[in-house]
């Protein structure tokens, strides 16, 4: 474990009127508990998973890659301020980490490979060939497995969006074991059933207001797959066709 905790500090939100600071979730949660080495962020979409978790890596130092041309039509300054307002508790003193998005994780992968261009001995670290080489679920598995093996604080979010269901087993054997080593702490958002079945993961809920652990089976995600799988015909039915 490298942190404890994260402690909000809705008071002293600038503004409650525009996102981040708008979400309930962030107006009536205060302290969010970390007790076990992988820690599970799970709701509906728009719940604030993704915002917190990429409030929590900027405030540990933890750089996000991402494509910083981009521009929206309506430019929000308050999005990226939550940071501002979080407190971490480490356990050990700060370590380093890195983030984990599927749609960043290609701005990374064209930077690795310039830099390989350069330093030919940094494709030890991921498995000895270029990312580039490779399917976009294969690299990511790649990453994770030299990664992972790494001293450090890792949050991902939604990491299942590229990877099959076989892959994502894999990804919790990847977790599980680097976990248990003691030296890797893990933060996920995630809507995949699988990932949240992660033995010994923690799961806190966002749906919940505010937010707080929750069982496996409590999941909205698990009943609804679960339903699913029992009885597809019930909810293709409700489909307006």
């Amino acid at each position: 474990m490298h942190i404890k905790s994260a402690t909000l500090y809705p008071d002293a939100y600038p503004t409650r009127d525009h996102y981040p600071f708008n979400l309930p979730v962030f107006g009536q949660s205060e302290q969010i508990v970390f007790q076990t080495p992988i820690t599970l962020f799970v709701g509906e979409n728009g719940t604030g998973k993704s915002t917190l978790l990429q409030a929590i890596a900027r405030k540990c130092g933890i750089h996000i890659w991402q494509d910083e041309e981009r521009r929206r039509a309506e430019f929000n300054p308050d999005e990226d301020r939550l940071r501002d307002y979080i407190s971490i508790e480490w356990a050990d003193g700060p370590v380093q980490g890195s983030f984990f998005g599927s749609s960043l994780f290609q701005d990374f992968v064209r930077i690795l490979d310039d830099w390989v261009a350069v330093s030919p001995g940094l494709l030890q670290y991921f498995g000895g060939e270029s990312l580039m080489t490779k399917s976009h679920g294969q690299s990511i598995m790649s990453f994770f497995r030299a990664r992972y093996r790494i001293k450090g604080l890792y949050l991902l979010d939604e990491p299942e969006t590229a990877l099959s269901p076989k892959t994502q087993l894999e990804l919790l054997d990847v977790l599980v074991k680097m976990a248990g080593a003691g030296h890797a702490q893990f933060i996920i958002a995630t809507h995949s059933p699988i990932i949240l079945a992660c033995p010994g993961a923690s799961i806190l809920s966002f749906d919940d207001i505010p937010i707080k652990e929750v069982e496996y089976e409590e999941t909205e995600h698990y009943r609804i797959y679960k339903g699913f799988m029992e009885d597809r015909q019930a909810y293709l039915d409700k489909i307006p066709l």
